[in-house]
């Protein structure tokens, strides 16, 4: 097989997806399959709706239409916050999206009374975080609004947390979502369908024995490939964490100085090199870098050291084994890594023991 390439396992996300939908269905919460991690891919789509997902969920409307145009028949959500250029794209393929803006939320009324659709709604609500969300204080007055809009149906409220600033979701975040959530049916009447809690990061709490309360939606994309929570990346006990791997070959490999001679300057992304001298070591250089992943995010297997990138570089220290040129080595990625991978027309993406994905 060609490389660099990711390695999708649909059976073990497939077993994943199976074990939280179960898990958290006996805790009163339904799963909203996240897909953007792997834009859009049918065949993952269809392997989270046979695992009992309620509906998926994307950031990008594109992903949205590529699953659309593949055949997946599921409830669709963009949960980001549409751009105004796009209302008639997400109102043609989403029937929900999250909002923060009345005036989008505007846009969308006249786009959906062109299509002659009825477009949904969740509002996000700010709960500490500070990405996006409607401040508490103003929720009442945004939901009064948004009710008279023609062919706009608030279906719910969300929230999200642990992305920007790594604010957990807890007993005291959770129960403010839940209040808002009573005060708006309070208000004006049983209209909430849906109340998001949040992402794989809710997983600890949910999942914790503590009362749910009105959260009846988690949107999980992490934890289904992964098998880890996203507040510490700790494995979910049962879960796979092995079903994405990066596999990158060998295109050199000699023993080298560890310390660069010559007058430093800055490197090809503006940083300084480190200056440690660990004598000659055995360095391998990957066909990859910088423009196809994260090395960051890359986990190398035992025995091998990520010392370096560049746009088109891995480079690594081999240890005391001398990898042959031509030879493949095998990475674990994390989230950061397999988005900049799966965005890459340069890696390839191989699905290893599909299942079926019939609708």
């Amino acid at each position: 097989m060609t490389a660099p390439r990711l390695e999708i396992n649909l059976e073990k996300i497939r077993h994943n997806a199976v074990s939280l939908v179960a898990r958290l269905r006996a805790r009163g919460i339904a799963v909203t399959g996240v897909t953007k991690a792997t834009l859009g891919d049918p065949r993952l789509a269809a392997v989270l709706l046979q695992a009992g997902v309620r509906g998926l969920g994307d950031s990008r409307i594109e992903n949205i239409e590529a699953m659309r145009h593949g055949g997946v028949q599921a409830a669709m959500t963009l949960i980001r916050s549409p751009m105004m250029s796009q209302v008639d794209q997400v109102v043609s393929h989403a029937d929900v999206s999250f909002n923060t803006e009345l005036d989008v939320i505007d846009k969308l009324s006249i786009a959906a009374q062109k299509a002659g659709r009825i477009h949904g709604v969740v509002l996000m609500v700010e709960l500490g975080d500070l990405r996006e969300g409607i401040m508490p204080e103003d929720l009442e007055p945004m939901v009064r609004e948004t009710l008279r809009l023609p062919n706009i149906r608030l279906r719910g409220i969300g929230t999200n947390l642990a992305c920007r600033s790594g604010v957990s979701p807890d007993t005291q975040n959770m129960t403010e979502l839940s209040e808002l959530a009573d005060s708006i049916d309070a208000t004006f009447g049983p209209i909430l369908d849906i109340v998001s809690g949040g992402n794989s990061g809710n997983l600890g709490w949910a999942l914790g024995g503590d009362d749910t309360g009105r959260i009846n939606d988690l949107r999980l994309g992490e934890s289904l490939l992964f098998g880890l929570e996203t507040l510490h990346r700790e494995p979910i006990d049962g879960l796979h964490t092995d079903a994405v791997m990066l596999v990158a070959e060998v295109i050199e490999s000699k023993i080298k100085p560890s310390k660069p001679w010559g007058v430093i300057a800055q490197t090809a992304f503006g940083a300084k090199p480190p200056l440690e001298d660990r004598g000659a070591i055995a360095q391998s250089i990957l066909a990859i870098g910088c423009q196809d992943t994260d090395p960051e995010g890359l986990l190398p297997p035992a025995g091998i050291t990520i010392i370096g990138a560049s746009s088109d570089h891995l480079i690594v220290d081999t240890g005391s084994h001398q990898w042959p040129v031509g030879s493949e080595v095998t990475f674990r990625p994390n989230y950061s890594a397999l988005v900049r991978a799966m965005t890459s027309p340069f890696v390839s993406k191989v699905v290893l023991d599909a299942i079926s994905t019939a609708a």
